[in-house]
């Protein structure tokens, strides 16, 4: 028996990219999806995104940038979002197919910020990095370690840990499907754009580009 399982993040409350990603789930016949965090952030359609998330059924960890949303809101009337993003554990814990899944925003134990870079501005694997992590994951027990935050996409085994970083459904243009016992990963990219394998925001300002206004 297989187990497909749906892995996003880093939403940043960008439901139309979302969207697309949990349709190609739903033509694959996943059991489960999954989301490793940030949830909140850049954009003003959280709401959206939470009702695809909950419409899913998807399974969440909060992040640093809905920490940093609830905070905002400190002192207002509880909302929607701030009973959703508050109901959201810091880490999750699964077994399928005989194998144990962790899953955090950052890096174990309970991280929302550093989080696991192993790819290079072109999305090249850093050897060093590689032995970093794979030191700090020595003896961590677990067999699959999903994570986000960084706004890198890989599939790496480390050690004796299957590392997975789905990337952004917004910056990243990426989801992912896991397979379950073979470990197996199958990355599709979104909005008919090219997956950026590393993103971070000097790309923003390549030919003075900005964030776009992300609305339905």
């Amino acid at each position: 028996m297989t187990t497909k399982i749906g892995l996003i993040s880093d939403l940043h409350a960008s439901p139309i990219p979302l969207q697309q990603a949990l349709e190609i789930f739903d033509s694959h016949n996943v059991s489960e999806i999954i989301c490793a965090g940030d949830i909140a952030g850049y954009f003003d359609t959280l709401i959206p995104t939470i009702d695809l998330l909950k419409k899913y059924n998807c399974k969440a960890i909060i992040g640093n940038h809905d920490q940093s949303y609830l905070e905002s809101i400190t002192g207002k009337s509880e909302s929607i979002q701030e009973q959703y993003l508050k109901s959201l554990p810091e880490t999750l814990h699964l077994e399928v197919e005989n194998k144990k899944i962790y899953v955090v925003h950052a890096n174990p134990p309970s991280s929302q910020h550093g989080g696991i870079k192993l790819l290079d501005q072109d999305g090249e694997l850093i050897q060093q990095q590689k032995e970093f992590w794979e030191n700090e994951l020595e003896g961590f027990a677990h067999d699959v370690l999903i994570v986000g935050h960084t706004h890198q996409v890989y599939a790496q085994q480390l050690g004796n840990t299957f590392v997975i970083n789905p990337g952004s459904t917004q910056f990243n243009h990426s989801c992912m499907i896991l397979t379950l016992p073979d470990l197996t990963v199958q990355t599709f990219a979104l909005e008919n754009r090219e997956i950026e394998k590393s993103w971070n925001f000097s790309l923003l300002y390549r030919g003075h580009n900005r964030i776009p206004s992300r609305k339905l």
